[in-house]
Protein backbone atom coordinates (compact mmCIF):
# COMPACT_ATOMS: atom_id res chain seq x y z
CA UNK A 1 0.00 0.00 0.00
CA UNK A 2 1.32 3.21 -1.36
CA UNK A 3 1.05 6.57 1.31
CA UNK A 4 1.11 9.93 0.36
CA UNK A 5 4.31 11.95 1.30
CA UNK A 6 3.16 13.63 4.22
CA UNK A 7 1.71 10.14 5.78
CA UNK A 8 5.13 9.07 5.11
CA UNK A 9 6.55 11.55 6.96
CA UNK A 10 4.55 10.94 9.74
CA UNK A 11 5.28 6.72 10.00
CA UNK A 12 9.06 8.25 10.25
CA UNK A 13 8.82 10.58 12.71
CA UNK A 14 6.99 8.03 15.19
CA UNK A 15 10.15 6.29 15.09
CA UNK A 16 12.80 9.42 14.99
CA UNK A 17 13.31 10.09 11.71
CA UNK A 18 14.34 14.10 11.53
CA UNK A 19 11.69 15.36 9.16
CA UNK A 20 10.56 18.87 7.79
CA UNK A 21 7.41 19.67 9.44
CA UNK A 22 4.93 20.40 6.71
CA UNK A 23 0.51 21.27 6.63
CA UNK A 24 -1.17 19.60 4.44
CA UNK A 25 -4.22 20.91 3.12
CA UNK A 26 -6.60 20.38 0.93
CA UNK A 27 -8.43 23.79 -0.07
CA UNK A 28 -6.69 27.05 -0.96
CA UNK A 29 -8.01 28.58 2.35
CA UNK A 30 -6.12 25.83 4.28
CA UNK A 31 -2.98 26.02 2.52
CA UNK A 32 -3.27 29.85 3.20
CA UNK A 33 -3.99 29.55 6.66
CA UNK A 34 -1.07 26.90 7.07
CA UNK A 35 1.16 29.48 5.68
CA UNK A 36 0.20 32.47 7.62
CA UNK A 37 0.75 30.20 10.75
CA UNK A 38 4.66 29.71 9.38
CA UNK A 39 5.09 32.64 8.69
CA UNK A 40 4.15 33.87 12.27
CA UNK A 41 6.42 31.46 12.72
CA UNK A 42 9.28 33.45 10.72
CA UNK A 43 9.22 31.57 7.95
CA UNK A 44 9.59 33.89 4.65
CA UNK A 45 9.90 31.14 1.88
CA UNK A 46 7.41 28.27 1.40
CA UNK A 47 7.07 25.35 -0.53
CA UNK A 48 3.39 24.21 -1.98
CA UNK A 49 3.84 20.41 -3.41
CA UNK A 50 1.10 18.20 -4.71
CA UNK A 51 0.27 15.13 -2.71
CA UNK A 52 -0.23 12.35 -5.17
CA UNK A 53 1.31 8.96 -5.13
CA UNK A 54 4.05 9.23 -8.06
CA UNK A 55 7.50 10.63 -8.00
CA UNK A 56 8.96 13.13 -10.38
CA UNK A 57 6.26 15.35 -8.90
CA UNK A 58 8.40 18.87 -9.65
CA UNK A 59 8.91 17.68 -13.16
CA UNK A 60 5.24 17.61 -14.19
CA UNK A 61 4.34 21.22 -12.36
CA UNK A 62 3.84 19.62 -8.96
CA UNK A 63 6.29 21.30 -6.43
CA UNK A 64 6.14 25.27 -6.43
CA UNK A 65 8.38 27.79 -4.35
CA UNK A 66 6.29 30.74 -2.77
CA UNK A 67 7.59 34.11 -1.72
CA UNK A 68 4.87 35.24 0.00
CA UNK A 69 1.02 34.19 1.69
CA UNK A 70 -0.35 35.45 -1.70
CA UNK A 71 2.07 33.67 -3.95
CA UNK A 72 1.49 30.24 -1.77
CA UNK A 73 -2.45 30.97 -2.69
CA UNK A 74 -1.80 31.42 -6.15
CA UNK A 75 0.46 28.39 -6.10
CA UNK A 76 -2.40 25.92 -4.24
CA UNK A 77 -5.04 27.06 -6.68
CA UNK A 78 -3.06 26.18 -9.88
CA UNK A 79 -2.24 22.52 -8.17
CA UNK A 80 -5.18 21.59 -6.22
CA UNK A 81 -7.16 20.18 -8.86
CA UNK A 82 -4.31 19.73 -11.58
CA UNK A 83 -4.11 16.49 -13.55
CA UNK A 84 -0.47 16.15 -12.56
CA UNK A 85 1.22 14.20 -15.16
CA UNK A 86 4.20 12.70 -14.32
CA UNK A 87 7.08 9.94 -15.20
CA UNK A 88 5.03 7.33 -13.16
CA UNK A 89 1.38 8.50 -13.96
CA UNK A 90 1.27 7.56 -17.42
CA UNK A 91 -0.20 10.00 -19.99
CA UNK A 92 -3.43 10.19 -18.23
CA UNK A 93 -2.00 11.72 -15.36
CA UNK A 94 -3.14 11.56 -11.84
CA UNK A 95 -6.03 14.74 -10.01
CA UNK A 96 -4.43 16.51 -6.87
CA UNK A 97 -6.93 16.43 -4.21
CA UNK A 98 -4.26 17.34 -1.35
CA UNK A 99 -1.09 20.26 -1.11
CA UNK A 100 1.51 20.10 1.20
CA UNK A 101 2.65 23.47 3.08
CA UNK A 102 6.17 22.83 3.94
CA UNK A 103 9.11 25.75 4.57
CA UNK A 104 11.78 26.04 2.22
CA UNK A 105 15.24 24.87 3.33
CA UNK A 106 18.48 26.36 3.17
CA UNK A 107 20.27 23.66 1.37
CA UNK A 108 24.13 22.81 1.94
CA UNK A 109 24.19 19.37 -0.07
CA UNK A 110 21.48 16.97 -1.19
CA UNK A 111 21.68 13.15 -0.22
CA UNK A 112 19.90 9.99 -1.13
CA UNK A 113 19.12 7.08 1.31
CA UNK A 114 16.42 4.07 1.50
CA UNK A 115 15.59 0.78 2.64
CA UNK A 116 14.08 -2.14 0.49
CA UNK A 117 14.31 -6.05 0.42
CA UNK A 118 16.82 -7.06 -2.04
CA UNK A 119 15.53 -10.35 -2.84
CA UNK A 120 18.35 -11.99 -4.39
CA UNK A 121 20.05 -12.03 -1.08
CA UNK A 122 17.26 -12.27 1.24
CA UNK A 123 18.60 -9.73 3.24
CA UNK A 124 17.35 -5.66 3.62
CA UNK A 125 19.61 -2.97 1.82
CA UNK A 126 20.48 0.50 2.94
CA UNK A 127 21.13 2.25 -0.28
CA UNK A 128 22.69 5.83 -0.25
CA UNK A 129 24.31 8.06 -2.61
CA UNK A 130 25.60 11.39 -2.62
CA UNK A 131 23.41 12.43 -5.41
CA UNK A 132 20.19 13.15 -3.83
CA UNK A 133 17.47 15.21 -5.44
CA UNK A 134 17.52 13.19 -9.09
CA UNK A 135 15.95 9.43 -9.91
CA UNK A 136 17.92 6.88 -8.28
CA UNK A 137 17.77 4.58 -11.13
CA UNK A 138 19.16 7.57 -12.77
CA UNK A 139 22.12 7.71 -10.73
CA UNK A 140 22.67 3.44 -10.97
CA UNK A 141 22.75 3.51 -14.45
CA UNK A 142 24.76 6.27 -15.06
CA UNK A 143 27.31 6.10 -12.21
CA UNK A 144 27.14 3.08 -10.27
CA UNK A 145 30.05 3.71 -7.87
CA UNK A 146 28.00 6.19 -6.52
CA UNK A 147 26.10 4.14 -4.78
CA UNK A 148 26.41 2.81 -1.33
CA UNK A 149 25.14 -0.42 -0.45
CA UNK A 150 24.79 -2.32 2.77
CA UNK A 151 22.88 -5.31 3.66
CA UNK A 152 21.20 -5.83 6.79
CA UNK A 153 20.42 -9.96 7.91
CA UNK A 154 16.43 -9.61 9.09
CA UNK A 155 17.54 -12.02 12.13
CA UNK A 156 20.43 -9.60 13.25
CA UNK A 157 19.10 -6.17 12.50
CA UNK A 158 20.85 -3.03 11.48
CA UNK A 159 24.26 -3.13 13.62
CA UNK A 160 25.70 0.60 15.25
CA UNK A 161 28.55 -0.51 12.70
CA UNK A 162 26.26 -0.44 9.72
CA UNK A 163 24.93 3.12 10.00
CA UNK A 164 28.34 4.42 10.98
CA UNK A 165 29.52 2.84 7.77
CA UNK A 166 26.88 5.00 5.93
CA UNK A 167 26.92 8.06 7.03
CA UNK A 168 30.84 7.77 6.64
CA UNK A 169 30.76 6.61 3.19
CA UNK A 170 28.53 9.76 2.15
CA UNK A 171 31.05 12.19 3.87
CA UNK A 172 29.32 13.47 6.98
CA UNK A 173 31.19 15.34 9.53
CA UNK A 174 31.32 16.46 13.14
CA UNK A 175 27.96 17.21 14.36
CA UNK A 176 26.38 15.96 10.71
CA UNK A 177 27.87 13.07 11.11
CA UNK A 178 26.32 11.83 14.03
CA UNK A 179 22.92 13.37 12.87
CA UNK A 180 23.73 10.89 9.95
CA UNK A 181 23.95 7.95 11.71
CA UNK A 182 21.13 8.14 14.26
CA UNK A 183 18.98 9.20 10.89
CA UNK A 184 19.96 5.83 9.46
CA UNK A 185 19.32 4.04 12.54
CA UNK A 186 16.59 5.71 12.60
CA UNK A 187 14.97 4.71 9.38
CA UNK A 188 16.07 1.15 9.07
CA UNK A 189 14.07 0.87 12.67
CA UNK A 190 10.86 2.58 10.96
CA UNK A 191 11.03 0.33 7.78
CA UNK A 192 11.29 -2.64 10.17
CA UNK A 193 8.37 -1.70 12.29
CA UNK A 194 6.13 -0.92 10.06
CA UNK A 195 6.39 -3.61 8.02
CA UNK A 196 7.47 -1.11 4.43
CA UNK A 197 8.36 -2.78 1.72
CA UNK A 198 10.21 0.31 0.96
CA UNK A 199 11.34 3.48 3.06
CA UNK A 200 12.98 5.83 0.79
CA UNK A 201 13.97 9.50 1.35
CA UNK A 202 14.98 11.74 -1.51
CA UNK A 203 16.15 14.28 -0.91
CA UNK A 204 18.00 13.88 2.70
CA UNK A 205 19.18 17.33 3.09
CA UNK A 206 22.37 18.80 5.03
CA UNK A 207 20.87 22.16 5.48
CA UNK A 208 23.16 25.67 5.81
CA UNK A 209 22.83 25.39 9.37
CA UNK A 210 24.60 21.44 9.80
CA UNK A 211 21.23 19.78 10.02
CA UNK A 212 20.13 16.78 8.66
CA UNK A 213 16.27 16.36 7.67
CA UNK A 214 14.56 14.23 5.29
CA UNK A 215 13.02 16.77 2.76
CA UNK A 216 10.78 14.12 0.95
CA UNK A 217 9.73 10.71 1.95
CA UNK A 218 8.39 7.47 -0.14
CA UNK A 219 6.92 4.77 2.19
CA UNK A 220 4.80 1.63 0.67
CA UNK A 221 3.64 -0.50 3.37
CA UNK A 222 3.46 -4.86 2.76
CA UNK A 223 -0.85 -5.08 2.26
CA UNK A 224 -0.46 -8.78 3.98
CA UNK A 225 0.97 -6.96 7.44
CA UNK A 226 -1.57 -4.40 7.57
CA UNK A 227 -3.53 -6.24 10.09
CA UNK A 228 -0.52 -5.91 12.40
CA UNK A 229 -1.09 -1.79 11.96
CA UNK A 230 -4.56 -0.76 11.79
CA UNK A 231 -3.85 2.77 12.28
CA UNK A 232 -1.33 2.44 8.79
CA UNK A 233 -4.46 0.70 7.12
CA UNK A 234 -6.33 4.19 7.56
CA UNK A 235 -3.72 5.91 5.85
CA UNK A 236 -5.35 4.56 2.44
CA UNK A 237 -6.36 6.46 -0.34
CA UNK A 238 -8.46 4.92 -2.55
CA UNK A 239 -8.48 8.19 -4.87
CA UNK A 240 -5.01 6.76 -5.78
CA UNK A 241 -5.92 3.76 -6.76
CA UNK A 242 -7.59 2.27 -9.87
CA UNK A 243 -11.34 1.89 -9.62
CA UNK A 244 -11.52 -1.43 -10.63
CA UNK A 245 -8.60 -2.64 -8.33
CA UNK A 246 -10.17 -0.93 -5.02
CA UNK A 247 -14.22 -2.57 -6.65
CA UNK A 248 -12.09 -6.27 -6.71
CA UNK A 249 -10.75 -5.81 -3.27
CA UNK A 250 -14.23 -5.02 -1.92
CA UNK A 251 -15.19 -8.90 -3.34
CA UNK A 252 -11.79 -10.39 -2.11
CA UNK A 253 -10.67 -10.84 -5.53
CA UNK A 254 -6.78 -9.72 -6.78
CA UNK A 255 -7.26 -7.96 -9.84
CA UNK A 256 -4.60 -5.72 -11.70
CA UNK A 257 -5.31 -4.26 -14.78
CA UNK A 258 -3.01 -4.41 -17.94
CA UNK A 259 -3.74 -3.21 -21.41
CA UNK A 260 -4.17 -6.20 -23.25
CA UNK A 261 -7.75 -7.81 -24.91
CA UNK A 262 -7.98 -10.88 -23.04
CA UNK A 263 -10.06 -10.66 -19.94
CA UNK A 264 -8.57 -13.36 -17.35
CA UNK A 265 -10.41 -15.56 -14.33
CA UNK A 266 -8.23 -17.68 -12.97
CA UNK A 267 -7.77 -19.41 -8.96
CA UNK A 268 -4.54 -19.31 -7.97
CA UNK A 269 -1.79 -16.53 -8.65
CA UNK A 270 1.06 -19.25 -10.09
CA UNK A 271 -1.83 -20.29 -12.39
CA UNK A 272 -3.10 -16.80 -13.49
CA UNK A 273 0.51 -16.07 -14.37
CA UNK A 274 1.03 -19.18 -16.40
CA UNK A 275 -2.32 -18.32 -18.13
CA UNK A 276 -1.62 -14.98 -19.07
CA UNK A 277 1.87 -16.42 -20.25
CA UNK A 278 -0.25 -19.09 -22.92
CA UNK A 279 -2.68 -16.03 -23.70
CA UNK A 280 0.27 -14.17 -25.14
CA UNK A 281 2.00 -17.41 -27.04
CA UNK A 282 -1.83 -17.72 -28.88
CA UNK A 283 -1.42 -13.78 -30.47
CA UNK A 284 -3.22 -12.03 -27.30
CA UNK A 285 -2.55 -9.53 -24.64
CA UNK A 286 -3.70 -9.93 -21.20
CA UNK A 287 -6.07 -7.64 -20.28
CA UNK A 288 -5.70 -7.95 -16.51
CA UNK A 289 -4.28 -10.29 -13.59
CA UNK A 290 -7.90 -11.46 -11.85
CA UNK A 291 -7.52 -14.14 -9.10
CA UNK A 292 -10.56 -15.41 -7.54
CA UNK A 293 -8.74 -17.67 -4.72
CA UNK A 294 -9.54 -20.83 -3.39
CA UNK A 295 -13.34 -19.82 -2.34
CA UNK A 296 -14.85 -18.90 -5.98
CA UNK A 297 -18.75 -18.85 -5.71
CA UNK A 298 -21.59 -17.35 -7.96
CA UNK A 299 -21.04 -13.91 -6.22
CA UNK A 300 -17.31 -13.56 -7.12
CA UNK A 301 -17.45 -14.75 -10.29
CA UNK A 302 -20.39 -12.61 -11.00
CA UNK A 303 -18.11 -9.49 -9.86
CA UNK A 304 -15.43 -10.70 -11.45
CA UNK A 305 -17.31 -10.76 -15.03
CA UNK A 306 -18.37 -6.86 -13.85
CA UNK A 307 -15.15 -6.08 -13.32
CA UNK A 308 -13.44 -7.69 -16.14
CA UNK A 309 -16.20 -6.76 -18.41
CA UNK A 310 -15.71 -2.41 -17.17
CA UNK A 311 -12.30 -2.38 -19.58
CA UNK A 312 -13.86 -1.35 -22.69
CA UNK A 313 -10.41 -3.33 -24.59
CA UNK A 314 -11.46 -6.67 -23.53
CA UNK A 315 -12.37 -8.76 -26.81
CA UNK A 316 -12.44 -12.22 -25.20
CA UNK A 317 -12.87 -13.69 -22.03
CA UNK A 318 -11.04 -17.36 -20.50
CA UNK A 319 -12.27 -18.19 -17.29
CA UNK A 320 -9.46 -21.12 -16.13
CA UNK A 321 -10.39 -23.22 -13.03
CA UNK A 322 -7.73 -25.84 -11.11
CA UNK A 323 -10.50 -27.54 -9.19
CA UNK A 324 -8.48 -28.10 -5.64
CA UNK A 325 -9.96 -26.77 -2.66
CA UNK A 326 -12.92 -25.03 -4.82
CA UNK A 327 -14.72 -27.76 -6.84
CA UNK A 328 -15.05 -27.91 -10.50
CA UNK A 329 -19.13 -27.90 -10.53
CA UNK A 330 -19.39 -25.01 -7.69
CA UNK A 331 -17.68 -23.29 -9.95
CA UNK A 332 -19.14 -23.62 -13.24
CA UNK A 333 -22.88 -22.76 -11.38
CA UNK A 334 -21.49 -19.57 -10.83
CA UNK A 335 -20.45 -19.63 -13.97
CA UNK A 336 -23.78 -19.91 -15.10
CA UNK A 337 -25.68 -17.90 -13.11
CA UNK A 338 -23.12 -15.11 -13.57
CA UNK A 339 -23.72 -15.18 -17.12
CA UNK A 340 -27.64 -15.29 -16.54
CA UNK A 341 -26.72 -11.69 -14.21
CA UNK A 342 -24.26 -9.80 -16.26
CA UNK A 343 -24.86 -9.30 -20.33
CA UNK A 344 -21.35 -11.16 -21.44
CA UNK A 345 -20.82 -9.55 -25.19
CA UNK A 346 -17.70 -10.85 -26.11
CA UNK A 347 -16.82 -14.54 -26.78
CA UNK A 348 -16.40 -17.01 -23.18
CA UNK A 349 -13.95 -19.82 -23.29
CA UNK A 350 -13.91 -21.73 -19.89
CA UNK A 351 -11.31 -24.46 -19.00
CA UNK A 352 -11.87 -26.51 -15.84
CA UNK A 353 -9.78 -29.12 -14.20
CA UNK A 354 -9.81 -30.44 -11.49
CA UNK A 355 -12.07 -31.88 -8.68
CA UNK A 356 -15.32 -32.26 -10.25
CA UNK A 357 -14.23 -31.30 -13.66
CA UNK A 358 -16.94 -34.03 -15.82
CA UNK A 359 -19.58 -32.41 -13.47
CA UNK A 360 -18.50 -28.89 -14.29
CA UNK A 361 -18.29 -29.64 -18.02
CA UNK A 362 -21.82 -31.02 -17.93
CA UNK A 363 -23.33 -28.28 -16.04
CA UNK A 364 -21.82 -25.72 -18.52
CA UNK A 365 -23.09 -27.56 -21.31
CA UNK A 366 -26.59 -27.85 -20.55
CA UNK A 367 -26.71 -24.61 -19.81
CA UNK A 368 -27.65 -22.57 -22.76
CA UNK A 369 -25.10 -20.22 -21.90
CA UNK A 370 -23.22 -19.42 -24.99
CA UNK A 371 -19.68 -20.00 -24.46
CA UNK A 372 -16.58 -22.68 -25.16
CA UNK A 373 -15.29 -25.21 -23.37
CA UNK A 374 -12.13 -26.54 -22.92
CA UNK A 375 -10.19 -29.53 -21.19
CA UNK A 376 -6.40 -28.63 -21.51
CA UNK A 377 -4.84 -25.37 -21.80
CA UNK A 378 -3.74 -25.06 -24.72
CA UNK A 379 -6.60 -26.10 -26.24
CA UNK A 380 -8.25 -22.86 -24.43
CA UNK A 381 -5.21 -20.76 -25.76
CA UNK A 382 -6.11 -21.85 -29.26
CA UNK A 383 -9.63 -21.08 -28.52
CA UNK A 384 -8.75 -17.44 -27.91
CA UNK A 385 -6.89 -17.28 -30.78
CA UNK A 386 -10.30 -18.20 -32.68
CA UNK A 387 -12.48 -15.66 -30.69
CA UNK A 388 -10.02 -12.96 -31.52
CA UNK A 389 -9.81 -13.60 -35.82
CA UNK A 390 -6.39 -14.35 -35.80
Amino acid sequence: MKVHEYQGKEILAQHGVAVQRGVVAETVAEAVAAAEQMAAEGVTLFVVKAQIHAGGRGKGGGVKLAKSIDEVRQKAEAILGMQLVTPQTGPEGQLVRKVLITAAEDIAHEYYVGVTLDRARGQNVLMASTEGGVEIEEVAAATPEKIVKVWVDPAIGLRPFQAVEVASRLGFEGAAFKQAVKFVRALYAAYEQSDATIAEINPLVLTDDGNVIALDAKVNLDDNALFRHPDLAEMRDEHEEDPLEVEAGKHSLNYIKLDGNVGCMVNGAGLAMGTMDLIKLAGGEPANFLDVGGTANAQTVEAGFRIILSDPNVEAILVNIFGGIVRCDRVARGVVEAANNVEINVPLIVRLQGTNAEEGMEILRNSGVELESAIQLQEAADKVTAALGQ
